[in-house]
């Protein structure tokens, strides 16, 4: 099986995760509920479930580095036969919900090191 990364983009500003977190934790968990749902339907494809994400900076060869705008917000790890299948897995997931109409999905297949 193959192994894609999953790449979860949203525009977030430390003052949207800030109050994301702050939610109590029973809100937090039933919005949770839908990312768990998802993980049981993925089953034993889902390689790890990942974590948010915020803060990310881009770094230069010459040793300077600038805030990321990619509005990487999470990742996961899947395995799949193919990337259609692992676009299959993705069907319906909760970060595509109307949470944020500006969320979207980012697949990327894992490549074999060459000569290793």
């Amino acid at each position: 099986m193959k192994k894609y990364l999953v790449l979860y983009h949203a525009p977030m500003t430390p003052e949207m995760m800030e109050q994301m977190m702050s939610r109590p934790k029973e809100e937090i968990a039933k919005g949770m509920e839908a990312w768990m749902q998802w993980a049981q339907k993925c089953g034993s494809n889902l390689v790890e479930m990942g974590s948010p994400l915020m803060g990310g900076q881009v770094l230069t060869g010459d040793g300077n580095s600038t805030n990321s705008d990619k509005n990487v917000a999470g990742y996961s790890i899947l395995q799949a036969n193919s990337m259609d299948e692992a676009k299959a897995l993705l069907t319906g997931h909760p970060h595509l919900g109307s949470w944020n109409p500006a969320a979207t999905i980012e697949v990327h297949e894992f490549m074999p090191m060459p000569g290793m």
